[in-house]
């Protein structure tokens, strides 16, 4: 991975872990904990691919196996989120133009379900079985429900920060057009930016047709 976006995405994960153990964690809502490390992972896997998305995710659940107060067996979550950030990547499309929310939307609730799953089935195979007692089937739903809520917010500011960090010709493209294309800048809105770039290229071909009209005026008046 390139300095930039290490950098960038050490960055948003220490940041993300910060508010995640101070504010999320004692909101002491119903069920699950809304999990913004794992917004950040997919955000992060929907820019840079499943191989980075991969590292980014086991380095971030590493992170948050070891930070206080976390109460279970090293490894666990590095190893969700590793998994995770690798099938967000799979996700993406290959040219990194995402044109609809819808796509992403199911991602984050379907990432939100299946780090569930992975979680509390890693737990169990360790002896941890905190899921049971809680009851799995309130987990799932609250999960989703707050990653959900949480990640027009979330997911397209990092999205577009990762592009602009990495100098992504998408994202320079979007900023000059108006940027809908992607969902980085139209989770929220509509309209894909299109028709901007076809009134310049229909401006510019009205003016170019002029100066052909202009150049055969002058051309006849020569001759005559």
């Amino acid at each position: 991975m390139r300095f930039n976006r290490m950098l960038l995405s050490a960055t948003l994960v220490v940041v993300a872990l910060v508010i995640q153990v101070t504010v999320l964690a004692r909101l002491q809502l119903p069920g699950a904990v809304p999990d913004l490390m794992l917004l950040v992972v997919l955000a992060l896997a929907f820019v840079y691919g499943h191989v980075g998305g991969a590292l980014i995710g086991f380095f971030a659940g590493l992170l948050a196996d070891l930070a206080p107060p976390a109460d279970h067996a090293a490894g666990r979550y590095a190893l969700v989120l590793c998994v995770i950030g690798y099938l967000a990547g799979l996700a993406r499309p290959e040219n990194g133009q995402i044109r609809s929310a819808l796509g992403p939307m199911a991602v984050v609730v379907g990432a939100a379900v299946g780090s569930t799953l992975l979680y509390a089935g890693v737990g169990a195979l360790v002896g941890d079985n905190a899921a049971r007692h809680v009851g799995l089937g309130s987990l799932l739903f609250t999960a989703a429900v707050y990653d959900l809520l949480l990640a027009p917010f979330t997911v397209p500011l990092i999205m577009w920060l990762a592009r602009r960090a990495d100098n992504d010709p998408l994202s320079e493209a979007q900023s000059a057009g108006g940027g809908g294309g992607d969902v980085a800048a139209g989770w929220l809105t509509t309209g894909t930016g299109l028709k901007i770039g076809s009134q310049r290229g229909g401006l510019r071909v009205k003016a170019a047709r002029g100066r052909a009209a202009r150049a055969g005026r002058i051309k006849g008046v020569k001759r005559l």
